[in-house]
């Protein structure tokens, strides 16, 4: 039994003078009729920088940029989508006619400092940053509940550069992420080099043997080790051949389009792999200047970014669906905070917290468009309000984990979401 078990039948034991402290002991989360969803896989793509909410996914009247003085407001004009009464900005034409496919939380928010390394770790962990403990992201609880859906695969895979918040925290390095930042080559030290047969690697193997069988179990090194089997495991042309893109056909390679649609058509290829968890981060090339931190001039050709994610999410939403997989593959868009209405002196935008879109697609769950409503600068929230941790949860229980579970750091339980609560309206 642990300290918390102890503490809430010894209250129960207590009988009603105790009732307040049972309740304040009792997980939040976890004394709730949860939904629980049914999606197998989730590919999560990041756009760092901030993605300006009100120039994408929750349009307002315009606004004018290059005025004097500047008018607050939309950069662009805003077009109907497959769903009534919800519009997406003029530059996300492919996305609006898939809007059924998909639901935009448009009321995501949270209070920190809008800086973009506490904000980026914040929406992949759901947690504060905490000096004694470093918290797993979202990718690593998934691999930890469930593991790859195909053993032959890693269970998480990260497109793009490693980074403590991709990271698994106090799960260790099994909860951890294979990554890669090239399509054309794949995650690098999969490939034995050309003179290492399986013979001499397996000789390799065997003189570690001795000293592996030294290492404590849960220690930090037998974590390691853990993980170095896993890669010795991977080696070879079986997980290798998952990244060869020109076995696509050439059509659906080009309906992707650049580099970043590229790494989008790979998180397919891997989902089908069966790896669970996939991240594809979009912070190559930064075709407007600035990629999604539109400061200054890079807002004057945002629009680029801006195409490039509609062409992007619209292949991969719909190649998902032809294929049979979107139902069971949650594709989730995420990025640290918006940007406000207004313009800065050069006619770019700020950070902001307090309002801005996370979008969810696929997965078995009950879309609508949108969900959510922001005043008319969406800088404020008017109803239908989602926490970080609101989000975590809803994505946990579309993979059918409990979002309430405790987790351990040492002896310490830590719930797998800060109280977060799943988007009742999404589960049907």
């Amino acid at each position: 039994m642990n300290r918390r078990q102890f503490l809430q039948r010894t209250s129960l034991l207590a009988g009603g003078a105790s009732l307040g402290a049972s309740d304040l002991i009792a997980s939040p989360t976890a004394t709730l009729n949860l939904p629980k969803g049914k999606a197998e896989h989730c590919i999560f793509i990041w756009l760092g920088g901030g993605m300006a909410q009100i120039d994408t996914f929750d349009p307002k009247d315009r606004g004018n940029s290059k005025a004097s003085p500047k008018v607050a407001g939309s950069e662009y004009a805003s077009i109907d989508t497959a769903v009534p009464g919800v519009k997406f900005c003029e530059h996300l034409p492919r996305t609006a006619r898939l809007a059924e496919r998909l639901t935009v939380l448009r009321t995501v928010n949270h209070h920190l400092i809008d800086e973009h390394a506490f904000a980026t770790n914040y929406v992949h962990t759901g947690r504060l940053i905490n000096g004694s403990t470093t918290y797993p992201s979202i990718g690593s609880i998934v691999s930890h509940e469930l593991g790859a859906v195909n053993p032959d695969v890693p269970a998480y895979m990260l497109i793009g550069y490693p980074n403590v918040s991709r990271g698994s925290g106090f799960l260790g390095a099994k909860a951890g992420y294979v990554y890669l930042t090239d399509t054309e080559s794949g995650p690098a030290g999969f490939s034995r080099p050309f003179d290492v047969d399986p013979e001499r690697a397996a000789r390799r193997e065997a003189l570690l043997q001795p000293l592996a069988g030294r290492i404590e179990s849960e220690s930090l090194p037998a974590h390691y080790r853990e993980a170095q089997s896993e890669a010795l495991r991977l080696a070879g042309p079986d997980f290798m051949r998952h990244f060869e893109l020109k076995k696509e056909p050439a059509e659906l390679r080009n309906l992707y389009g650049g580099e970043f649609g590229q790494r989008c058509l790979l998180s397919r290829r891997l989902v089908q792999a069966g790896v669970r968890f996939i991240e594809v981060s979009h912070n190559l090339n930064f075709i407007n200047g600035t990629g999604w931190d539109t400061h200054n001039e890079g807002q004057q050709n945002q629009h680029n970014l801006i195409k490039e994610l509609d062409i992007a999410l619209s292949a991969l939403i719909s190649d998902l669906e032809e294929k049979k997989l979107l139902d069971k593959t949650l594709v989730a868009v995420g990025t640290e905070f918006g940007r406000p209405a207004a313009y800065d002196g050069r006619g770019g935008r700020g950070h902001q917290g307090t309002a801005f879109s996370l979008v969810l697609a696929g997965g078995g769950l009950k879309h609508s468009g949108a969900y959510g409503v922001t005043d008319e600068l969406a800088k404020n929230i008017l109803e239908g309000p989602v926490s970080v941790p609101d989000f975590h949860a809803t994505v946990h229980a579309a993979l059918g984990i409990d979002p309430g579970k405790e987790l351990y750091d040492g002896s310490r339980p830590v719930p797998i979401t800060d109280q977060g609560k799943p988007v009742a309206a999404l589960f049907g």
